[in-house]
This record gives C-alpha cells, structure tokens and sequence, in this order.
C-alpha cells in the first residue's frame, strides 16, 4: 500500500469533480453559510471548554468544575439522568480517552464523534458552496436525533435496570 499526497491543486480538482458530479446536495444559501460557521465556532468553543476541566473519575460530576449544582435527577431520586456524565465524556473525548468517554455516557460519545466529524464537512460544504454529499439536510438532522436519543434512552433505561 502507498500512501499518494496531493497539491492543493489536485484537491480543488477534487471538489470541484464532487461538486459538478450527479450526486444531490443541497445549495447553501448566506444564511446557511452564516449557520455552519457559527456551529463550527460552537463545536470548537463547547471542545475547549470541555478540555479546560478535568474528567471526575466517577464518570459523572465534571459540570460542578464550572460552578453547576449537582445532577437533581440524582439527588432526588438516586439514579444518575440520561445525561449524567455528558461532561466527563466530553472531557475524556478530547483527550482521546474514547473508551471511558463512552463508559460515561455513550450517547454524547457519539454526539462528540458526530461534532468531530462535523468540522472538516462544513469546511468543505463551505467551499464547495453546497451541503457536501447531502441532499436533504432534514432526514439527516432527524435520523442522527433519532439514533443519539435511542442511545440515550437505551443507556437510561440499562442504568435504571442496573441499580
């Protein structure tokens, strides 16, 4: 196996090939434009200050290092909420502890996957000038909710189940 680099030349080509293929994606618009660099901004903001704190070994309790009360699902009620331990995976993920990010909450595992993943595809729907490889943005929005909160939910009802 070779690995072969490319000229910025070659990959402008590239993009343009994609861009003008049969392929369906859905034109950005200004404002659309506008939406993706603001949730680029956004994803590397929320990374950053995930990054800022330090993972609680517990695997939930890392929001209290900003100042957040604890989880009142928890405190009430004693079973940790469907979103207990998003912090400390977010905070694990950008350290590239994957594993214990998803022990902490697989969910927003995947939500971070899915962000990362988002970066370099907004870069490129960008300078393409259309929504890379996606045709209508709507079913994708719906199917990635879809999936994360069954996940969510799945895990809620596993840690119910468990204690």
């Amino acid at each position: 196996m070779s690995l072969s680099f490319h000229s910025p030349i070659d990959i402008q080509s590239h993009i343009t090939q994609m861009r003008d293929s049969k392929i369906p994606s859905f034109p950005l618009t200004f404002p659309l434009k506008i939406l993706l660099i603001l949730a680029e901004l956004g994803i590397l903001f929320g990374f950053g200050l995930a990054a800022s704190v330090e993972p609680d070994p517990r695997g939930y309790g890392t929001h209290q290092q900003f100042g957040l009360p604890p989880c009142t699902i928890q405190t009430l009620f004693g079973v940790n909420c469907p979103s207990c331990g998003g912090t400390t995976s977010v905070s694990n993920f950008v350290r590239g502890r994957w594993i214990t990010s998803a022990k902490a909450n697989l969910a927003v595992f995947l939500l971070s996957l899915v962000c990362l993943a988002f970066l370099p595809w907004a870069m490129i729907s960008l300078r393409s000038g259309t929504l890379f490889r996606v045709e209508d943005p709507t079913k994708l929005a719906l199917f990635l909710m879809i999936v994360i909160t069954s996940v969510a939910l799945l895990q809620w009802t596993a840690r119910l189940i468990s204690s």
